[in-house]
Parts: C-alpha cells; sequence; structure tokens
C-alpha cells in the first residue's frame, strides 16, 4: 500500500472551539496510529504546521481520510505527497538486549 505524507498548515490562533475539539482529534489520531493507517504524527514546535504519514490506496482516499479529522474545519491548507521511500527506525526490529 502506497504512503503518502499529508502537510497540515494551522491557524494562526487557537479559539476555545479548536481546543475544545483536541480532545477528539487526539483520539481519532490515536485509533489510526493503532490501525496502522496513521504511522507518524507530528506538529511543529511553534504550533504552526504538522506533518502526518499515513498509508492509503491513493491521494483521494488519504484526503478522505483527514477531512475526517476532527480539527479539519480549521485547517488552512492540506498537501498530499507520496513518498517513493519512507524508512524509520519504528518499522525496523527492535534491539535486542542481553540485560
Amino acid at each position: 500500500m502506497p504512503t503518502f505524507v499529508v502537510t497540515l498548515r494551522l491557524p494562526d490562533s487557537f479559539g476555545e472551539d479548536f481546543i475544545a475539539l483536541i480532545p477528539s482529534h487526539r483520539d481519532f489520531i490515536n485509533r489510526l496510529l493503532a490501525d496502522h493507517i496513521i504511522e507518524a504524527y507530528a506538529i511543529s514546535a511553534d504550533r504552526s504546521r504538522g506533518w502526518v504519514t499515513m498509508n492509503g490506496e491513493s491521494a483521494a482516499a488519504v484526503r478522505a481520510v483527514v477531512e475526517q479529522f476532527p480539527l479539519y474545519q480549521y485547517l488552512q491548507r492540506i498537501e498530499i505527497d507520496e513518498l517513493f521511500i519512507f524508512d524509520s527506525a519504528a518499522a525496523r526490529f527492535p534491539r535486542i538486549s542481553l540485560n
């Protein structure tokens, strides 16, 4: 299954409505992580951008999932790029410890 990186532009300021949706958004993201639909989720330190590495059949399928994010209505811009290579330490076998 292809892997995509989704770049999200967050709003310049967060109102009460936005903040109230964060717990349900995190629950949704955590479910997608557990189901291996999302491989990685990151938000920049200045909280202006986010990156989500996702598995999906197509960019349209990935967009359909992103449109279900509870915070979707607040996202300023969404870019979806299919990756040629996605390698991460998390996808490798754990280190063996002799302790």
